[in-house]
């Protein structure tokens, strides 16, 4: 696919919407809107008795209590991995020894360039929890199970969040662990804007 042509119609604080022309993989010229976001991290902090961090916070776009994982927007060059240090500090109050990549994926790919870097955080210790005045939540930590049970009830209705604790449970089921070398080595930077 090639893009002809791009015309930004808006820029704000986070994101862009541009209208792009491309020319698609079978020949045909459309115009497709795009809203262009600089990615970021999703943290499963999961502790020795096997208690996940979720937070229950407030999102006016769904004007609703929402569960989620700690998260954030990756800031310019900023790797996702120290983005996911920051915000489970930030959020959750806790940072961690060890930290392995559970992927990264399109939040919805048809609108968003946005790429979302799941985290497995283990091994906690208590930190300064610092959240940004524009967020509102509480804390809850809950066993790994009931939170996964809470996926499958829809209680838990956030994708990201599902799919963090789905990953989780599965990469500590295998009992694998990576350094965290190897982990910043096979998690990609910021996402690449078109």
């Amino acid at each position: 696919m090639s893009v002809q042509k791009r015309t930004t119609h808006f820029r704000g604080r986070v994101v862009s919407l541009t209208v792009d022309e491309v020319v698609l993989p079978n020949g045909n010229r459309v115009e497709l809107e795009l809203v262009h976001h600089p990615g970021g991290a999703v943290i499963a902090a999961v502790d020795s008795r096997r208690q996940v961090c979720l937070l229950r916070q407030y999102r006016h776009a769904v004007g609703e209590w929402v569960w989620e994982l700690p998260a954030g927007k990756l800031e310019p060059g900023e790797p996702a991995l120290e983005t996911a240090r920051r915000e489970l500090v930030e959020e959750a109050g806790v940072s961690a020894r060890n930290w392995r990549s559970l992927g990264a994926y399109f939040s919805s790919p048809g609108v968003f360039t946005e790429i979302l870097h799941l985290f497995l955080a283990t091994d906690l210790e208590p930190a300064r929890a610092a959240p940004e005045s524009s967020e509102v939540f509480e804390v809850r930590w809950m066993p790994l199970e009931e939170a996964l049970r809470w996926v499958f009830s829809g209680e838990i209705r956030d994708a990201k969040t599902a799919l963090g604790l789905l990953q989780a449970n599965h990469a500590l089921g295998a009992q694998a662990s990576y350094s965290e070398k190897s982990v910043t080595d096979s998690v990609a930077g910021p996402a690449r804007q078109p």
